[in-house]
């Protein structure tokens, strides 16, 4: 659900550029507070997984639409809030830096979009409450699915108000509302069975990869396998993706009364993608590292 900087004029995506950094500074605090070196691998691995996963777009019966999942509530699962927020919003960094997914005006809106409503409303309001401290396999995927459908329709509900804030476009509310809510609706559901598949998988095999626990030597080689993971998915998973249009282009072209746009070229292969994003991750987390030494030396 990445917004184009067509959609947005510079003042509201200025506005939501300062909102962002606001909500990256107090995530990025709040992790600077309780920094786990050893956790560090995993956020990468885990930054670069959600990035594959986003590569491949699957089809939406009936509709001639597509979706791919945000990973949002996954990350703020596995990692906590603040540290998924973070994660996720290298991963859209990532994406519109240098795979021309987004704009660079409308760089805040979608990390707002997709990271915010799954890290700080869907996951400790929804999420976490269903799900109980040791959620059953039931609990998990209603928690889950009902997670997924959260941050979906809170992202499509702001899309809609930071267009119609804009002015530049000629979508009416009313009409995009009514043809994106449902169609990310299902998305979100979607995301919510495979968010909890997932969890369920990691937290079975590895209970330690639970956000308060400490990583052992088995989570570390766990951590190497999500890393094969997310480059298996970049490099074949990819190659499946449906070439339906994703459901905010769907729901643009439907109100608009035009075919949808052609997708823009992707400069580089979405594997490369998977190292970029471990390699930024690692980089913010080591400039935190390198932000608490310096204040303590102070």
């Amino acid at each position: 659900m990445h917004m184009s900087d067509a959609l947005l004029s510079p003042a509201v995506g200025g506005a939501l550029w300062v909102v962002t950094a606001g909500a990256v500074a107090a995530s990025a605090r709040r992790v600077e507070r309780a920094p786990d070196a050893r956790r560090v691998p995993l956020m990468g691995v885990l930054g670069a997984f959600v990035f594959a996963a986003q590569t491949v777009n699957f089809s939406i019966p009936g509709t001639g639409s597509s979706g791919h999942l945000m990973g949002g509530l996954l990350l703020a699962a596995l990692l906590g809030p603040a540290a998924g927020f973070l994660v996720l919003a290298s991963v859209v960094c990532v994406q519109a830096l240098f795979f021309a997914d987004g704009g660079l005006l409308a760089l805040g809106a979608n990390v707002l979009n997709m990271g915010a409503a799954s890290c700080f409303v869907a996951y400790p309001l929804v999420f976490r409450p269903l799900a109980g401290a040791k959620p059953t396999g039931a609990r998990l995927v209603v928690a889950s699915t009902l997670g997924g459908v959260t941050s979906l329709v809170l992202g499509a509900l702001g899309v809609v108000a930071q267009t119609t804030a804009s002015g530049v476009s000629t979508l009416p509310a009313g009409p995009f509302l009514a043809l994106l809510v449902p169609i990310h609706a299902v998305i979100g559901a979607v995301e919510g069975l495979a968010t909890a598949a997932l969890l369920r998988v990691l937290w079975r095999a590895r209970p330690e990869l639970a956000p308060a626990s400490a990583p052992s030597r088995a989570a570390r080689m766990f951590t190497v396998a999500i890393a094969a993971a997310a480059v298996l998915v970049a490099g074949l998973g990819a190659r499946l993706a449906s070439a339906l249009p994703d459901g905010l282009e769907w729901s643009v072209a439907r109100t608009a009364g035009a075919a949808p746009a052609e997708p823009a070229p992707v400069p580089l292969p979405a594997v490369a993608g998977v190292g970029i994003t471990l390699a930024a991750v690692a980089l913010l987390f080591a400039l935190l590292r390198a932000l608490r030494r310096r204040a303590r030396g102070a």
